[in-house]
């Protein structure tokens, strides 16, 4: 049974921080390639971040680059996105997903509010 389970969203005021995290199992963890996407309401699925399975490479969406950074720990089949300097527009729902080759898996999400 494939599972991801985001936790760590919330409300939080413009400038403020977050750090989200997934926890995988199922599946062998330190295989796959691990992402973070965002969706609003009416609008297409935003890529935000994406780090490869060793861990050692990472990228990032350009209107997140310096402020968010992704991270996963293999021993504990977990992956992060630490948010930093949040604003308005960061508002949606955050998926994250699980890539090898063709085998992809998702989330059901976390809601992020940016707002005052």
């Amino acid at each position: 049974q494939v599972q991801l389970v985001e936790s760590g969203g919330g409300l939080v005021q413009p400038g403020g921080s977050l750090r989200l995290s997934c926890a995988a199992s199922g599946f062998v963890f330190s295989r796959y390639a691990m992402t973070w996407y965002r969706q609003v309401p009416g609008k297409e699925r935003e890529f935000v971040a994406r780090i490869s399975s060793a861990g050692d490479s990472t990228n990032y969406a350009d209107s997140v680059k310096g402020r968010f950074a992704i991270s996963r720990d293999n021993a504990k089949n977990t992956v992060f996105l630490q948010m930093n300097s949040l604003q308005p527009e960061d508002t949606a729902v955050y998926y994250c997903g699980a890539y090898y080759v063709i085998r992809n898996y998702w989330g059901q999400g976390t809601q992020v509010t940016v707002s005052s």
